[in-house]
């Protein structure tokens, strides 16, 4: 386990601090609005009671805390009917009863209220009783209008402002149940300081494989969170729902999101450079930059050990017009003094982030560095790419372009760290490009497959002269025994659904949607939803058009894959493309053999690959147990285990140079389409992550060589 460095008792500066606002508190005033309950009956009376009523309100904010026990007694046993007060001293006595009635509200002791009408003789003024009804209705009013209030100081009943009843039914037959509003739950951030250091690989591999299975959940809860407001809205053309708002929020509540209870300066655990997000929300989830919309976050002054604000992390993405990027070197601007229009209005002031960022390039405190900007394949158009640690070297006011005052930083990236992922994604936009002028040298095909993949496969080698994928026959499907097909739909007997205008969920009449047990298992962009034992997609012998989304692997690759030489793993598989949380990727092809077959090809020293050892990744996809206590794992549809060996010595495509991982970026996913015959599915491999260019994507083989961590088909 790496060591924790607590940096909260950082040394007091030996410089004065540049801004009084690091030194200057002050008071807090709790400002409390007036709230001025409306009802007609105002109407109904003389101008002087409407005065009189309304002044009721005055003495409330003054009361509101008061620590005393309030004791009201008005004793009108003994009265004789000539001493009842008229009109004018009742609503005296009526403002007499009323404000400590208001000073009770917020008190700490038990208010005592007692009106003793017990042995009083029969009102013989007519608006005695109108008076008790006004008293106790304007009584209810300021219950009703201070419910909140009253909330979120204790558990104090509120009676519904929409009954008449005086008071709330304690208990017994007729009680009468009024529901009270939740009260909203805080996630308060940890202000302590902390530095992750000294981690073993052991710790390393343990924290990258939890940020891993937060981020899949995230994604999960994302994608389907989607799909049912879709569901629910119907064709309903509008706004699209905000999944990852939904899923960061159910994370939230459960306890998922990391590193909530400690604010970790420098790298976050399990985070690597180059790792790609979609959303600012997932950003926060793994507590990489904890800010929704602000640039800079830090740590604030009312969390501060020392009473200075501390910056951890500023997002890059070009919002600021003053902002200079080279890469390496940042002139990063401060936060503030902009309009609605994203245009600079006035000075910024050293305070918040700005005062953050000047005390942490005091103090040599580093800050993490996440770029975003616009990219092809992004969900949004948009993507955020951690870049590592910067130091800030320098900091200084400046006239901006706008003519107003800007706080302005200079970053320097810290020497030894991988290469910026920003860079990675510049230099395979140039790839998708301009190929040969981006990398002149290395190619030894420019296409592996000879046009029988939609995209071409490219093959990569600057390290050495071996050129053994060119030495196979490229599959582009898997070829099955023809007894495979007695259970077929391409045949005069075969079933498929009658979709015309294509397959829909709620649609009974949909067979293939029965055959998936009443759901799809993508989106309409094609995302594996959930992983199942077996999916059925639409076959030949369906009505539904090649648009229709049950229609995903069987339209073969989508994305420029690249086999290229590694020193590490020998040969592997990297992707020219970003792929995306749950897209589809490639088959793994081969020739099927029976359990005989495999057995006399194994005897001749050929290359075999058991589909029954890889891991059931799958199950990962969509589990949402932490989310949901009564989540179960998919039953149907299902299969029996895979009896069946693939040949890939002559025949295979670009799956078979994928590396093997036991924390793996790719899963495998059994499907049907063109036969029924569960005993032979095709393999059909899916992104478990958000997979960044030029990053080597890796299967989970379930049994792999002891040395060198990869099948032997691919050394």
């Amino acid at each position: 386990m790496g060591s924790l460095v607590d940096l909260n008792l950082c040394p007091d500066s030996s410089t004065p601090s540049t801004s009084a606002a690091a030194t200057t508190t002050t008071d807090t005033v709790l400002r409390i609005p007036k709230l001025e309950p409306i009802d007609p009956s105002f109407q109904t009376y003389p101008p002087q009671q409407q005065l009189q009523l309304r002044e009721l309100t005055q003495p409330t904010r003054d009361a509101l805390f008061s620590d005393s026990t309030p004791v009201c007694s008005l004793d009108l046993q003994n009265a004789p009917p000539s001493q009842i007060p008229d009109q004018g001293s009742l609503d005296s006595e009526f403002h007499r009863i009323a404000e400590p009635t208001q000073n009770a509200l917020f008190s700490d002791s038990t208010p005592v209220c007692s009106l003793d009408l017990q042995n009083a003789p029969p009102s013989q003024n007519p608006d005695q009783d109108s008076l008790d009804s006004e008293f106790h209705r304007v009584a209810e009013l300021f219950r009703a209008a201070f419910a909140k209030r009253l909330q979120k100081y204790g558990d104090v009943e509120v009676v519904d402002p929409d009954s008449r009843a005086i008071v709330p039914v304690s208990s017994g037959q007729n009680a009468i149940a009024v529901p009270r509003s939740a009260r909203k739950r805080a996630y308060p951030r940890s202000g302590e300081l902390v530095r992750v250091a000294d981690m073993s690989i052991k710790d390393q591999l343990l924290f990258r494989d939890g940020v891993r299975r937060t981020r899949m959940i995230y994604d999960v809860l994302r994608i389907q969170s989607v799909v049912e407001e879709d569901r629910r809205r119907g064709e309903d053309l509008g706004r699209r729902p905000r999944g990852d708002l939904r899923a960061a929020s159910l994370m939230r509540d459960r306890g998922l999101w990391l590193n909530r209870d400690k604010r970790i300066v420098g790298s976050i655990p399990g985070v690597q450079v180059g790792d790609i997000f979609f959303f600012r929300m997932e950003l926060c989830v793994v507590g990489l930059h904890g800010q929704l919309q602000a640039g800079i976050d830090y740590v604030p002054i009312s969390q501060s050990s020392n009473g200075e604000p501390i910056a951890t992390s500023v997002i890059v993405s070009g919002g600021y017009e003053d902002d200079e990027d080279a890469g390496d070197v940042i002139v990063y601007t401060g936060h503030g003094g902009r309009d609605s229009f994203s245009k600079q209005c006035e000075h910024q002031k050293l305070e918040g982030g700005n005062l953050a960022m000047e005390r942490s390039m005091h103090y040599g405190i580093e800050v993490r560095v996440i770029r975003g900007f616009r990219y092809e394949g992004s969900i949004g158009n948009k993507v955020y790419v951690y870049d590592g640690l910067y130091k800030i070297l320098d900091c200084w006011f400046d006239v901006g372009k706008s003519g107003f005052g800007v706080y302005k930083y200079k970053l320097l990236r810290i020497e030894g760290q991988p290469e910026m992922g920003s860079a990675i994604l510049r230099f395979a936009q140039n790839l998708r490009t301009n190929l040969v002028a981006t990398r002149p040298s290395g190619y030894l095909s420019l296409d592996i497959s000879n046009r029988k993949e939609n995209v071409a496969v490219l093959l990569f080698n600057d390290i050495d002269n071996d050129h053994e994928p060119l030495y196979y026959e490229y599959l582009v499907r898997t070829v099955f025994p023809p007894y495979a097909f007695n259970q077929t739909s391409n045949g005069p007997n075969g079933t498929g659904c009658d979709c015309v205008s294509g397959c829909t969920e709620s649609s009974d009449s949909c067979a293939c949607a029965m055959k998936n047990g009443g759901e799809f298992a993508y989106d309409q962009n094609g995302i594996l939803l959930k992983g199942k034992s077996v999916i059925f997609e639409c076959g030949p012998c369906c009505a539904c058009p090649p648009s229709c989304r049950n229609r995903v692997t069987q339209k073969g690759l989508r994305n420029r894959l690249e086999v290229f030489r590694s020193r590490e793993t020998g040969w592997g598989v990297r992707s020219l493309d970003l792929i995306q949380a749950g897209a589809f990727i490639c088959e793994y092809t081969g020739v099927v053999l029976t359990r005989e077959q495999a057995h006399i090809f194994t005897m001749n020293g050929d290359s075999l690959i058991y589909p029954n050892r890889f891991s059931e990744r799958w199950v990962e996809w969509g589990d949402l147990s932490l989310i949901f206590s009564a989540y179960a794992r998919p039953s149907y549809p299902s299969i029996p285990p895979l009896d069946f060996a693939m040949d890939v010595s002559r025949m295979r495509n670009v799956a078979c140079y994928m590396s093997h991982s036991s924390s793996p970026n790719v899963l495998v996913q059994c499907v049907l389409y063109d036969h029924n015959n569960v005993m032979f599915p095709h393999l059909m491999l899916f992104a478990m992550e958000n997979i960044p260019p030029l990053r080597e994507l890796s299967l989970d083989y379930g049994v792999a060589d002891e040395w060198t961590g990869k099948l032997a088909i691919c050394n």
